[in-house]
């Protein structure tokens, strides 16, 4: 896997206040893109918008919760209006919660989940394929997970919702691929994140880093891998277990 070049690039990156979204975020720039910083916590997305600054890079913090149209809206104009283009986006705003069975599941948490996870993949690539159809170029990077391909006992909201998402993105991929437009799907393992922690999945498991996994992310919406379209990728990291 060679380097990814993303120089004259803008990419959106939504969850990009922490973990894998923060990630991605600084690694995109580094490859040379503008990116537009997105997420519900304002504090997060300045801290990584400066970083991002303070290293030579472009970056723009617009507070948004995916959920919201309205908000969905107003994130793709300010990169517009900001950069001029919408080149990548990367759909990785996402919730979790801790292993419970279905029966006792919270409905607000099914939902929230499913919002989050899906709806808000769906808001944020309906707002920027229009931008990217008149300019006949674009990738759309979606963050599902390993959870994605296979149900367990405990985690149905989450692994519906990201079983869903690589669903999404090979619907969507056949609908845009004549329109020069690629869209993939990621299937993270283990990462280690606030987020799993929060749900008491975090160190003292095989995980990758953010930073590991940013390079897959970066790779994958470059120039390099142009063959990749409506794929589901699986990023297992340590925990493959073909490694044992």
């Amino acid at each position: 896997m060679t380097s990814a070049n993303l120089e004259g690039r803008t990419a959106i990156v939504t969850g990009a206040g922490r973990g894998i979204g923060r990630a991605i975020a600084l690694r995109y720039s580094r490859a040379g893109a503008a990116v537009a910083v997105a997420a519900r916590s304002e504090d997060q997305i300045e801290a990584v918008a400066a970083q991002i600054n303070a290293i030579g890079g472009q970056a723009l913090p617009v507070r948004c919760d995916v959920t919201c149209e309205n908000d969905v809206a107003r994130l793709v104009e300010a990169a517009i209006e900001q950069f001029g283009r919408i080149d990548v986006l990367v759909n990785n705003a996402g919730v979790n919660i801790p292993p419970i069975d279905s029966v006792h599941v919270d409905p607000a948490d099914w939902r929230k989940i499913i919002e989050v996870n899906l709806t808000g993949a769906f808001l944020c690539a309906r707002a920027a394929l229009p931008h990217m159809i008149d300019k006949r170029s674009g990738a759309i990077l979606n963050i599902s997970s390993s959870g994605g391909r296979l149900g367990a006992a405990g985690r149905g909201p989450y692994r519906a919702s990201k079983a869903a998402l690589i669903n999404f993105t090979e619907t969507l991929a056949a609908e845009v691929s004549t329109k020069g437009i690629r869209v993939v799907c990621l299937c993270p393992g283990g990462v280690d994140t606030d987020m799993m922690r929060e749900i008491g999945m975090g160190r003292g498991r095989n995980l990758m880093t953010p930073d590991q996994f940013a390079e897959v992310a970066a790779y994958v919406v470059s120039d390099q891998a142009a063959v990749l379209n409506g794929a589901a990728i699986d990023v297992p990291g340590p925990a493959n277990t073909l490694l044992g």
